[in-house]
């Protein structure tokens, strides 16, 4: 092989590096599915709190990128506890049947550097459905938790607008008036992802 040749390799290499795939796991103490629906007149919100998956990330391409994501239905929390055994209940979630939701991407559509709309599968009560919503990346940067040494964390933020209804959650809906709750839930997903700072 030429000098030359070798020379080209080696400027080559440091751009390959930067392409990889960076694969996150999903810190779930950091890891939130909130969500809204409407009451009556007003809203009521909660949390779901128990996030898990990986996030794959690829920085200079961000199409390249994907995401899979299980949520732990128990883990729902909107600081009422009669509401809600409500919720995971028959009635809506029914959580002894569907213990777990889980989100599958498909497709990564970039609108900006650090930005885009993410494509999937959502599975929910039993049903699975093609979405997409937008996303965007919140950051990357070194771990500087207390058992973060050697490790890198990325930020990422998602807006969804789901109808239960889509998803066999029907309870009330017929109802005079559409009943007390809502059909359309607004979710926002705030993800922490961490990996080791020498592994891709």
């Amino acid at each position: 092989m030429s000098l030359r040749s070798l020379l080209f390799l080696a400027l080559l290499s440091p751009a390959v590096a930067l392409a990889e795939v960076e694969t996150y796991t999903i810190d779930n103490a950091h890891s939130f599915a909130n969500w809204a629906i409407r009451h009556t007149v007003s809203k009521t919100s909660g949390t779901f709190s128990d996030v898990n998956g990986t996030v794959k990330v690829d920085r200079d391409k961000l199409a390249n990128s994907s995401v899979d994501v299980t949520i732990v239905v128990l883990s729902l929390n909107s600081s009422h506890r009669e509401r809600d055994v409500h919720v995971l209940s028959n009635a809506f979630l029914d959580v002894l049947k569907f213990p777990t939701m889980r989100f599958v991407s498909t497709a990564v559509k970039p609108t900006g550097p650090d930005s885009g709309i993410l494509y999937g599968k959502l599975t929910l009560h039993g049903v699975t459905r093609d979405i997409h919503f937008p996303f965007r990346i919140l950051g990357f940067g070194p771990d500087t938790t207390p058992t973060g040494a050697g490790k890198v964390r990325a930020g990422f933020e998602g807006h969804a607008t789901l109808k239960r209804s889509d998803y066999g959650i029907d309870w009330g809906l017929n109802f005079p008036g559409g009943g007390p709750v809502g059909n359309e839930i607004e979710v926002t997903l705030l993800v922490e992802g961490v990996r080791p700072i020498n592994q891709p």
